[in-house]
């Protein structure tokens, strides 16, 4: 150091050598220390790789409860009359489709005007309202009007702007002839126009009923309901799109096939709750694989001191092994309310080591024979019954707040305060002695180098006396 290079100058005393000594033996002082710090935040990365672990395991249960979302089915018929998309909940089996009409939207054409910004109602009036009415809408929509405000470019602004069930365009047959083209929204008989105003020279324009002969609207394409023969049983629905028939099957209609019904077929689809129960197992293994990895223990020649260096470091730790305990144990509960009560019954069994495989073929005929017992004896009452429920609780208690695992790294994280606080108080202490070595040091040196001078001046003074 070079703050104690000058110790011992002018002297035959070796102090420097001496205090650095004394400086290493007291920092050795601070090695137990650095070295439990090192053990420790080596155990709470540890701890960090084990909740990663956790987590999936909590992830693939939570999946493995929700059976609701992954038992399901598909559409394996080709069709072309409608396409189908399924529920969670549709149920397997075969319908014979006839689609014998499309819905379709009403649209009406105004009477031809000679400009689109020319102003058609009676001038003598200050307001007008026209007022289009649904059965289907539970609120006509009313637009009213300014004296300047009746040109077919001022109506369909009024209309749209309104953002309501009736779209309003104009169409320009040439420089001299417009038309306001009035469209439902929606399909369906239940939504066709009449259309009403008080102003009477914009009726001769602007007014529809269906019943009516002196209307200022002709109608361009009639509304119309869709209709359909499911299984020979006749439906009638104002949309092309059929939410309700067959349940849980949304069929969307594109064209009729009248005379040449099609088959739609819905099968079960395994393949969903396979994948999941796979992601469970496979989730369970990693962290199998990581625990081990954790607490791994290589032996060493009898009489030795000292442990293997590539030891776990959660070896021995309590926690952990409760951890995985509990979830073992799981894996052994009974559940009751279906044909099957243990994991082995549908195809997933533990081996020597401890993990898990799947038997597809088992699961397989388990969901095809009696899916609703395995979706029991996964979900349970999906609050305290039922394998996926019982692990997601449990890992959700495991991984909280208050749980196991934050209780063991906070415990890990207040013995690195101590001993943080530990090492600043053995530093100081350190520090202090060292600078008390420092200055015993610098007045020895002192004290000898005087003395030499003064015994070299003696030896002077007695040699020039001889």
């Amino acid at each position: 150091m070079a703050s104690v290079s000058s110790l011992g100058a002018g002297t035959d005393l070796d102090l420097s050598t001496l205090y650095d000594s004394l400086e290493s033996a007291e920092q050795s002082r601070l090695t137990p220390i650095t070295t439990q710090q090192t053990s420790y935040k080596a155990k709470l990365t540890a701890w960090g790789v084990v909740q990663t672990a956790l987590e999936k395991v909590q992830t693939a249960a939570a999946a493995l409860k929700d059976t609701s979302a992954i038992a399901s089915t598909k559409v394996s018929s080709t069709n072309s009359a409608f396409s189908a998309t399924l529920a969670n909940d549709a149920a397997a089996g075969s319908f014979s489709i006839e689609v014998t009409q499309l819905a379709k939207a009403q649209s009406l054409l105004s009477q031809a005007a000679t400009s689109k910004d020319t102003d058609l109602g009676d001038s003598s009036l200050a307001s007008r309202t026209i007022t289009i009415a649904q059965s289907g809408q539970d609120t006509p929509m009313t637009v009213t009007l300014s004296q300047d405000q009746t040109s077919l470019a001022d109506i369909r602004d009024a209309i749209n702007k309104q953002q309501g069930s009736v779209t309003a365009s104009i169409i320009k047959s040439d420089d001299d002839t417009y038309y306001l083209a009035l469209t439902s929204r929606d399909t369906g008989t239940a939504n066709e126009m009449t259309i009403t105003t008080d102003d009477s020279a914009l009726a001769q324009y602007i007014s529809y009923d269906k019943s009516g002969s002196s209307n200022g609207m002709t109608e361009q394409v009639a509304a119309a309901d869709a209709m359909l023969k499911i299984n020979s049983i006749e439906i009638t629905r104002s949309s092309n799109t059929v939410t309700d028939a067959p349940e849980g099957v949304t069929l969307t209609l594109t064209k009729t096939n009248v005379g040449s019904p099609e088959t739609l077929t819905v099968d079960k689809d395994n393949q969903p709750m396979v994948d999941a129960v796979q992601a469970y197992v496979d989730a369970y293994n990693s962290l199998q694989t990581t625990i081990s990895n954790q607490t791994k223990y290589t032996s060493v020649d009898q009489g030795s001191t000292t442990q293997d260096t590539s030891n776990g470091d959660l070896l021995g730790d309590g926690t952990l092994r409760n951890i995985q305990t509990r979830l073992r144990s799981t894996l052994s509960s009974s559940q009751s309310g279906g044909s099957y009560s243990l994991l082995s019954q549908i195809g997933i069994t533990q081996d020597v080591n401890g993990k898990l495989t799947v038997d597809s073929t088992k699961l397989n005929k388990a969901l095809n024979e009696k899916s609703a017992d395995v979706v029991t004896f996964l979900s349970g009452d999906g609050k305290t019954t039922g394998f996926a429920t019982q692990t997601s609780n449990l890992l959700d208690d495991i991984l909280a707040s208050d749980g196991s695992l934050q209780n063991a790294t906070d415990g890990i994280n207040q013995s690195l305060k101590k001993l943080s606080d530990d090492y600043d108080r053995v530093n100081a202490s350190i520090t202090a002695t060292m600078a008390r070595y420092k200055t015993q040091f610098t007045s020895l040196s002192t004290l000898v180098a005087s003395m030499n001078s003064t015994s070299s001046y003696l030896t002077q003074q007695f040699e020039a006396m001889s």
